[in-house]
């Protein structure tokens, strides 16, 4: 008897674990120019498929294959899956990483797909609910108030900073930044910004073509919580 129910759950553990170890990634192509692509192929090793390349919002949710996976961009799926080009754009996913974000940035000389990309470590041991990834793209310090947090961000920098309030709802943000060469404080951003809990977010600033100031962007990622299970 005990062995029949042994052999019975080893199917739901099974099933479970795989569940719990499923791997997804969410895709941003940021500052993707007008004439740049809105869909490539992803190609995982073993299948390919269509992916959007949003500009301002993350994709949706697309699920990987375990293990180590070399991720390649193709303008249409390959008709040899052994035969990738090498000068595909591509970027290499280790094993433990299983929650990822694909940043896709503009790469006009690359004569396969005009795009490179770079994959983000977003567990939730890197990134927790309410968290704020920031990556600092600019030669350009900033700092400030955000929410109960301070900001503190160095040219070409990464930081995840902590939720800017318990509650769901606006919360006052004040960044100013610095010119190279320049201790003096310039405004950056003085407004009130919306924070849902049950979301985690990835904010860059990035140079804006014509002005001193830096740009600042913030995105939020929601996924649909688990069925809750019946007893």
């Amino acid at each position: 008897m005990k062995l029949f129910l042994i052999l019975l759950l080893l199917p739901a553990a099974a099933f479970a674990q795989q569940q719990a170890s499923k791997r997804t990634c969410r895709i941003l192509f940021l500052e993707g120019p007008d004439n740049g692509p809105e869909t490539l192929q992803l190609f995982d090793g073993s299948k390919c498929r269509e992916v959007e390349l949003p500009r301002m919002n993350l994709s949706k949710v697309y699920e990987l294959p375990a293990g180590p996976v070399n991720l390649r961009l193709l303008p249409a799926p390959p008709t040899d899956p052994s035969k990738i080009p090498p000068e595909a754009p591509g970027v290499v996913v280790a094993e433990g990483m299983t929650d990822i974000y694909l940043l896709v940035s503009s790469d006009p000389a690359n004569t396969i797909a005009p795009v490179r990309m770079q994959a983000i470590n977003a567990g939730s041991d890197k990134l927790k609910l309410g968290q704020t990834l920031w990556f600092n793209l600019t030669k350009n310090a900033v700092g400030g108030t955000f929410g109960s947090e301070t900001l503190k961000i160095l040219p070409e920098e990464r930081v995840v900073i902590n939720a800017p309030t318990t509650d769901s709802g606006d919360f006052p943000v004040k960044l100013f930044f610095r010119i190279p060469g320049d201790e003096r404080l310039y405004p950056l951003c003085q407004n009130k910004w919306r924070h849902d809990p049950r979301c985690r977010y990835v904010g860059f600033i990035v140079t804006e073509n014509g002005r001193r100031s830096p740009r600042v962007m913030r995105f939020s990622d929601f996924r649909e919580p688990p069925p809750k299970k019946t007893p």
